[in-house]
């Protein structure tokens, strides 16, 4: 453990089970000192992320669902006795399981809405609360996909929400900036996760990066992890409104 993390205190939202990118991101985080906390949407998922909190050695789990302004106020409120927070990683996204299967020009408007409120807004929402907690500046990272800059069938609504996101990214950081915030997106590769499996076709897609990639596989979650600690570190002080590919090398290749 090299503890580039020591002594910062990080606040992780999205983690649903072990096989979620935010978990790998918290246990990173942990091994490299840092003191995390969780965040979990609700009741249902609580007990898990209680679990997996105790594994990890978390400090705690607190419940916060991203879509009410309401829940974040209280997040800012409990996260209080942990200030200053130095990291906050949002690895959180949602679209209908139906603007999900069906071509992109029948996505619903109360679908499109969702989609962009709780994968993109959330991020700007998440930043308001919490930056005050920030004083001695920071990083927030996010998680994106190659959707958002590239037409991947069967990813649809979720790929436009994704580019809301990227482009927030940008906003955010020169926004938080002169705090000594920094804000940049992990596009990750495809990964099985359980939202992974939502998308039609997935493992097609798992099987066509694993042939067409530079390095000729998939991404291990340990790797994004691995560049969520760097923007996290002061390794990272200099990197901010960027999207960071973590994917293999896939996103170069044309054909």
């Amino acid at each position: 453990m090299a503890n580039l993390l020591a002594d910062k205190t990080a606040v992780i939202l999205g983690v649903v089970n072990k096989w979620s990118i935010a978990y790998a991101i918290a246990a990173a985080m942990r091994r490299e000192g840092a003191r995390v906390i969780l965040t979990c949407q609700n009741d249902r998922l609580k007990k898990t992320v209680d679990e997996l909190a105790a594994e990890l050695g978390a400090a705690e789990v607190l419940m916060c669902d991203v879509s009410k302004d309401e829940d974040l106020a209280t997040l800012a409120d409990a996260l209080g006795k942990y200030a200053p927070i130095d990291a906050v990683v949002h690895s959180i996204a949602f679209a209908n399981k139906e603007d999900l299967s069906n071509p992109f020009v029948q996505t619903s408007r109360e679908g499109f809405r969702m989609a962009h409120d709780v994968s993109a807004y959330s991020l700007v929402a998440t930043a308001r609360v919490l930056t005050p907690l920030m004083t001695r500046g920071g990083s927030i990272t996010t998680l994106s996909y190659l959707g958002a800059v590239r037409v991947l069938p069967n990813y649809n609504v979720m790929g436009v929400a994704k580019a809301a996101l990227e482009s927030s990214v940008r906003y955010l950081a020169y926004d938080l900036g002169a705090s000594n915030i920094r804000v940049n997106a992990i596009s990750a590769g495809a990964i099985k996760t359980a939202s992974a499996r939502g998308i039609k076709d997935f493992s097609k897609m798992l099987e066509t990066v694993e042939g067409k990639a530079p390095l000729r596989r998939n991404t291990d979650p340990a790797e994004v992890a691995d560049t969520a600690v760097f923007l996290a570190s002061d390794m990272g002080r200099g990197v901010t409104g960027n999207t960071l590919y973590v994917d293999a090398g896939y996103q170069i290749m044309a054909m």
